[in-house]
């Protein structure tokens, strides 16, 4: 399996507290500090490397988007970070199907409840 070269995921809600717990947990980030109207940032690390972390509210349809600016993180694929994150944070994740390409149906996304039920969903963006 090709390793993304960064990881992105949205989250239905984006309890900071559990969060900061995830992020402390998974990458040894510290809490993440306001960076501007509705952004949050930390940094992460994973074996040495540095994890640049960017979470941003209501990104999309009510959806938070966690982007963590790093091949190098304990997940391979969008896919992982969002099952690892529905269940951590028992909250809706959504991500990509997979790497994106010219031609693919941009409003189909895989969705990761907490309870571990998977599937793929249309979800068209709102424009905006």
């Amino acid at each position: 399996m090709e390793r993304y070269p960064d990881i992105e995921i949205y989250l239905a809600r984006a309890p900071l507290e559990a969060l900061n717990t995830w992020l402390a947990q998974t990458l040894d980030a510290s809490p993440l500090t306001p960076a501007g109207k509705g952004k949050w940032r930390t940094q992460g690390h994973f074996y040495g490397h540095r994890v640049p972390v960017l979470l941003v509210e209501n990104a999309a349809d009510g959806f938070a988007s966690l982007w963590l600016d790093s091949a190098e993180t304990p997940w391979q694929t969008d896919q992982e970070a969002a099952q690892h994150a529905a269940q951590a944070l028992q909250v809706e994740v959504r991500c990509s199907l997979g790497g994106w390409h010219p031609g693919d149906d941009p409003d189909r996304f895989w969705q990761v409840l907490p309870d571990g039920e998977e599937r793929a969903i249309n979800w068209p963006d709102s424009g905006r």
